[in-house]
């Protein structure tokens, strides 16, 4: 019997499969979060200002609120997926929660000479959860292309004898020296073999490359889950000010913090009366940490009363990210030791960096007195751009040439509008986010919103409702020659915020 190793194992791993455009489209779209007001209004803020999360869209804005204020929102984030595979066997999953998803305070200085050019300055000081990867994803169906096939594409070609057991090796430690030495390619090949889903042609010669399923079947049972938790968070800095009666200018320094935990779990059975293996199932866990730098500059202008207009320049985004990838498998017919490869096995991977493209945004808004307004603001981003780095590496390398041409330049557009009665406001918004894929992978996004909000005078309260969905294609695993999960996912959050005013 082996001793039970209860020490997280650690393996530095080539990077082969694990970064890749998911993890570079997972961070580079802010989800529509913040304020109930900046919610309602579909964020349409970037030629209006006076909103703290209008700080994520133009910099400028905080130097447009007269007064001092603090702000703290809360959110429910209701998430439902509709999953059904090649086009059949529909099942829906849901996932609810509630957090805090902003805190900010802008802190104003007015100039004691009223004959100063420059008016008044601002700093403003912002957390904003804008991504929250909290989801749950299940199916169930029946396929032909079954587990076996993920590791003979990985086997076929590889010699047998460094996939062995070698004298006096325990099966966790050669699964970890083989990732560390090998690379992801062999450990998996390695995984299928002792976790008894394919077997060489001839197990007696070590310069095997030959490799077959163990299993029979026309076609298989799979359920899939997929567990998501974890969060993007935006803390940022901001300075702006007010040049005479119609110009304000701003930039902001934001700092992210990352943290995903995404668990996979396949269970197969099904398989013909006469195949050795009966039951099969496979689990994977990403873990990633990192941190993010990112600045923005923009300016907002007063053309008349009615008309303002606004730019904002929003940076790359360098996110720095550690990811940890642990696996566990199991069969009929595995090895008897294979439960030792389990999730205290952690294959580390080197720290990378994603470098999401930067963003322009143009905005228009119309103001009518107190009664109300109407803002749009478009935006424009060439995800074609988008890195994974160091782009020494052949594998970054090889992801990028990819990224760019399967992905293209993403138009946005939202639309925002607020009518006054006396101490009550009432909020309606549209957004529209263009599919940053060229093909059908990913959907545009849809969204719509709506609020109200009352003015006590020293104090605001606002609620909002703001729903948006988009479609993708994904598939089961990385080796699926054709995505074939239809996933339908709606958002829908409802945010109470309260304002301080002083």
């Amino acid at each position: 019997m082996k001793k039970y190793i209860t020490l997280i194992m650690v393996a530095v791993c080539a990077a082969t499969n694990a970064q890749n455009i998911d993890d570079v489209l997972r961070y580079s779209t802010d989800n529509l979060q913040g304020t109930a007001r900046f919610q309602a209004m579909s964020g349409a803020f970037g030629a209006l200002g006076g909103d703290l999360s209008s700080l994520n869209i133009n910099p400028a804005g905080s130097a447009v609120f007269n007064n001092s204020q603090l702000t703290i929102s809360g959110t429910n984030f209701h998430t439902k997926n509709k999953n059904s595979y090649n086009g059949s066997n529909t099942f829906n999953s849901t996932e609810n929660n509630f957090d805090i998803n902003q805190i900010g305070g802008v802190f104003v200085f007015n100039n004691s000479d009223p004959n100063a050019d420059w008016k008044k300055f601002s700093i403003g000081l912002n957390f904003d959860k804008v991504q929250s990867f909290d989801n749950y994803i299940n199916a169930n169906y029946n396929t032909t292309q079954g587990i076996d096939n993920y590791f003979l594409s990985f086997a076929q070609g590889l010699p047998l004898g460094p996939l062995k057991l070698q004298d006096g090796e325990f099966i966790e430690g050669a699964y970890l020296d083989i990732g560390s030495s090998l690379g992801f390619v062999e450990q998996q090949a390695f995984l299928g073999i002792f976790g008894g889903v394919i077997d060489a042609v001839d197990p007696d010669n070590d310069n095997n490359t030959e490799y077959v399923s163990t299993s029979e079947y026309n076609s298989v049972t799979q359920n899939y889950r997929q567990i998501s938790t974890g969060y993007n968070d935006k803390y940022t800095f901001n300075m702006a000010s007010q040049y005479k009666d119609n110009l304000y200018v701003g930039a902001s320094i934001n700092v992210h913090s990352i943290f995903l935990d995404q668990l996979t779990e396949l269970t197969e059975n099904g398989y013909d009366a006469s195949s050795q293996v009966q039951s099969t199932t496979f689990d994977n866990l990403l873990r990633s940490r990192g941190n993010a730098f990112s600045f923005s500059l923009g300016a907002i202008a007063k053309v008349n009363k009615s008309v303002r207009v606004g730019g904002s320049y929003q940076s790359p985004t360098w996110y720095r990210i550690s990811d940890e990838f642990s696996q566990r498998i199991n069969s009929t017919i595995a090895a008897e030791d294979i439960g030792f490869i389990n999730f205290n096995l952690i294959n580390a991977y080197d720290k990378y960096t994603i470098k999401t493209p930067g963003k322009l945004t143009g905005s228009l808004a119309l103001v009518f007195g107190k009664d109300g307004l109407l803002s749009l603001d478009y935006g424009y981003q060439d995800m074609s751009n988008a890195e994974l780095r160091p782009d020494s590496d052949p594998a970054f390398a090889a992801e990028n040439n990819y990224i760019s041409n399967q992905l293209q330049a993403v138009s946005s557009v939202r639309l925002g509008g607020e009518y006054r009665i006396k101490q009550v406001s009432l909020r309606a918004g549209y957004r529209y986010e263009q599919s940053p894929y060229e093909s059908n992978v990913i959907g545009d996004l849809n969204g719509i919103s709506g609020g109200l909000g009352y003015n006590f005078g020293p104090s605001k309260l606002d609620l909002a409702v703001n729903s948006y969905s988009q479609d993708r294609n994904a598939t089961i695993l990385s080796t699926d020659p054709t995505a074939n999960l239809n996933i339908d996912r709606t958002n829908t959050n409802v945010t109470l915020s309260y304002t301080i005013n002083f």
